[in-house]
């Protein structure tokens, strides 16, 4: 008998593929840096989510190395069982210190630290608020939560502000991205936190993208807006700016413990290798001693920034390191970037559903580790391609 489950997976891959949203994977044969290795050629890389440059880092390499020696590789049990390292520990301690808050806890993703979070503050008495441009793992979150679930209009505080006042739930959340992952604008947190503050709700913020390169020496997105409240649940991924691997969740004591008791993907999974913990230490000092890389990626967004201007290209409004260009349709956005490709800079083509439809750009990301020619390189690029166009 035929099989139609899988000849209807063949054609709807086959109209993805028509329709320019076939996502396809590179092969990495290098270091992650900002001059990779990919399927065989050398390329300038525009679109990883190491900002500061410290995914290759010496001192992370060889703090993982030494670690690995005395610590071993797998932590070879779940955190509650006999997983919880004094690395973990450690480094748990120190980022609470780092960002201001009483306490933290590490997970293995980001998207486990978002899904842990709402489903153990939440139940179906709930009701969670989130941004429509939250990241994909803030959505799952609000679903597995089987809290009421509405979404605002990006940045639509008017919005908020009257669905918060009209729900009854017992326990309200909003959930929003401190920098928008697409876009790379900065979400109005203190806007966000006053809303909460009026209706008695919690606040979680999820800084992947900033942590490590908005605040005071890298603090993250509640030190950039001098921000402390004990609503705040802060959330930070730790392979972007950190250059590791891993999230950490931070808030009050009795949050992280109830965290402890209750989120499912923090007490079911085993933990992460300590060796990354041990990185992680590391990665910590040169985040706070930071300042010149920060201050060279903030110099390396003006030049782009600059340097597109005066061209037709639509350059979204950012001050961060994701800095969009937005073409609209995919096969567009996809030649673009291949065009790019074949000069030797990888950009990526960001398309539905990953960004609304007719949205589809390019997204150029800067890291510390870029120079001011290799950018130069790539606005000569982009106004070239634009030129050809």
């Amino acid at each position: 008998m035929p099989f139609a489950a899988l000849a209807r997976l063949r054609d709807d891959l086959a109209q993805l593929e028509a329709q320019g949203l076939k996502r396809q994977r590179r092969l990495l044969e290098s270091p992650q840096g900002t001059h990779i290795q990919v399927d065989g050629r050398a390329l300038v890389s525009f679109c990883s989510n190491d900002y500061l440059g410290l995914a290759s880092h010496p001192a992370l390499c060889d703090a993982a190395s030494a670690a690995a020696q005395t610590m071993g590789v797998g932590a070879g049990a779940s955190h509650l069982i006999t997983g919880h390292h004094a690395a973990h520990h450690a480094f748990e301690t120190r980022f609470a210190e780092f960002v201001g808050l009483p306490a933290a806890l590490l997970f293995s993703t980001g998207y486990m630290a978002n899904i842990g979070v709402v489903t153990a503050l939440l139940g179906r008495d709930g009701a969670v608020f989130g941004d429509r441009l939250n990241h994909a793992s803030l959505n799952d979150a609000a679903l597995l939560s089987r809290a009421k679930f509405f979404r605002y209009p990006h940045n639509d505080l008017a919005t908020l502000d009257t669905q918060l006042a009209a729900s009854t739930a017992r326990q309200k959340l909003v959930l929003v991205d401190a920098v928008f992952s697409m876009d790379g604008d900065i979400a109005p947190l203190p806007a966000l936190l006053a809303l909460c503050e009026r209706h008695d709700a919690w606040l979680l913020v999820d800084d992947a993208h900033g942590f490590g390169v908005l605040g005071h020496n890298g603090r993250g997105a509640l030190s950039h807006f001098g921000l402390v409240s004990p609503r705040i649940v802060y959330m930070a991924t730790l392979g972007k700016a950190a250059g590791v691997a891993g999230a950490v969740v931070a808030g009050a004591a009795e949050v992280i413990d109830w965290l402890v008791q209750s989120a499912r993907t923090y007490i079911y999974t085993t933990a992460t290798p300590p060796l990354l913990s041990a990185t992680l230490l590391a990665s910590m000092d040169l985040i706070e001693s930071g300042d010149a890389r920060r201050a060279q990626l903030q110099q390396l967004i003006q030049q782009l920034r600059d340097g597109l201007a005066g061209s037709a290209w639509q350059l979204m409004a950012s001050d961060t390191p994701i800095q969009p260009v937005l073409i609209g349709g995919n096969i567009a956005a996809l030649a673009a970037s291949q065009v790019l490709l074949e000069r030797g800079m990888l950009v990526s083509a960001i398309r539905p559903p990953t960004v609304p439809v007719n949205a589809a750009r390019l997204r150029i990301t800067l890291s510390a580790a870029h120079t001011q020619a290799e950018v130069a390189q790539l606005v000569v690029a982009l106004n070239a391609l634009q030129a050809h166009d």
